[in-house]
């Protein structure tokens, strides 16, 4: 007796791929912000080791391939969530200029063009102006700006994600969540990191550098985790990835290309040591998790205040170990001087810059740093608050 033939459901790519937990429109983000991030802190120790001797070094192919799987994995996200009316973000997309996609792709997109316009633009600045080693310039600033887009692009698909799933699917997508926000902690920790060196370490300018750029972006951040210690956990991986680098890269070997040369360099310079964020990141998690119902301008001051004492408290004790001869080791890295470093220089003396001339200016910088923890805490509730609701 011949058998009725069983019919299968038709299952179309988009569908499989939303049916996982993690589809592969996220792991193209992840790996685009991870490519940024060793792609930038290999160029930086690239400047500082060899000097820029090429465009095409595989430092910059590893940052532009940020901007490369950003363009194409959320470019085919909106033109599919566009032109295919049965695909399952439609409903939980936004409609832009025309098109149809989730927020997060349209943001990751534009940071990935941004990207890689700004390739030509570094070109053409260098064979102008010179070869440079300076972090912040026009073209690296368009480039820092795009990095932001594919890392807030990411960090908007990947919320997007976990606030539609449950259980154990919002649990692994949290782990995912942690690390997208661990590197755009990173992310800006690169973009100071020529205005917090070592040698301002005891001065008010430093930590109010980084109570402007660091509070916003880890409160915001944490807090749309909703998880316990999300200001730990995100400070971790932010110093387990800068230590990661730091480690990896002098195990290569490489020499000036250009002159002059004050200091022998024979490998990969690495960053300095990363900062103590995970103190800090320790008693903001223990103030959210007893002060649920408190007024956002209350918590914003004891947040500040905390960030910054907590801060102080280990990273200035720890900065006269950096300025010791004990510190000269492949563990602390602490005489990763570059080739133009001068015998003359602060750091290679391993003495501290004097930035404020008097008690009174440094007591005031210290008044603008808390002030600056405060105001940025304060806005990073807020956004904190708005990407919980994040879902298309």
């Amino acid at each position: 007796m011949a058998q009725a033939a069983t019919t299968l459901p038709h299952v179309t790519f988009h569908e499989a791929a939303e049916a996982r937990i993690v589809p592969w429109y996220l792991w193209c983000a992840v790996a685009a912000i991870t490519c940024s991030m060793v792609g930038i802190h290999w160029d930086i120790s690239w400047h500082r080791t060899i000097g820029r001797d090429s465009f095409l070094t595989p430092a910059h192919i590893m940052i532009y391939m940020c901007g490369v799987l950003a363009g194409i994995s959320c470019g085919y996200l909106i033109l599919a969530t566009t032109f295919q009316r049965n695909h399952p973000l439609r409903d939980s997309s936004v409609r832009m200029w025309g098109f149809r996609g989730p927020l997060g792709a349209f943001i990751g997109a534009w940071g990935g063009i941004a990207m890689l316009t700004s390739a030509p633009f570094d070109d053409w600045w260098h064979n102008a102006y010179g070869l440079d080693v300076r972090i912040i310039s026009p073209p690296h600033t368009v480039l820092a700006l795009g990095m932001f887009g594919v890392m807030l692009g990411t960090v908007l698909l990947v919320l997007g994600r976990m606030n539609r799933a449950e259980g154990g699917d919002r649990r692994k997508l949290e782990w995912l969540y942690l690390y997208v926000a661990g590197m755009t902690v990173v992310n800006v920790f690169t973009f100071i990191m020529e205005s917090s060196p070592r040698v301002i370490q005891h001065s008010a300018l430093f930590y109010r550098n980084i109570c402007i750029a660091i509070p916003f972006f880890l409160v915001s951040l944490a807090r749309a985790a909703g998880r316990r210690w999300a200001c730990t956990e995100i400070c971790a991986v932010y110093m387990l990835f800068w230590s990661a680098m730091n480690y990896i890269l002098p195990l290569f070997p490489a020499e000036p290309k250009l002159g002059p040369v004050y200091y022998p360099v024979t490998h990969f310079v690495p960053s300095n040591f990363p900062f103590w964020m995970i103190v800090p990141g320790f008693l903001l998690d223990l103030l959210f998790a007893r002060t649920v119902v408190w007024p956002k301008l209350k918590l914003a001051a004891i947040a500040g205040a905390l960030f910054l004492g907590g801060l102080i408290a280990v990273q200035w004790p720890f900065s006269m170990f950096l300025n010791s001869r004990y510190s000269k080791n492949w563990v602390f890295y602490g005489n990763n001087f570059d080739y133009n470093t001068r015998p003359t220089s602060y750091s290679l003396r391993d003495l501290y810059y004097p930035v404020e001339k008097t008690p009174e200016q440094f007591w005031t910088g210290m008044a603008i740093a808390l002030a600056a923890a405060i105001i940025t805490s304060w806005l990073g509730l807020y956004r904190g608050d708005f990407l919980k609701r994040v879902k298309r």
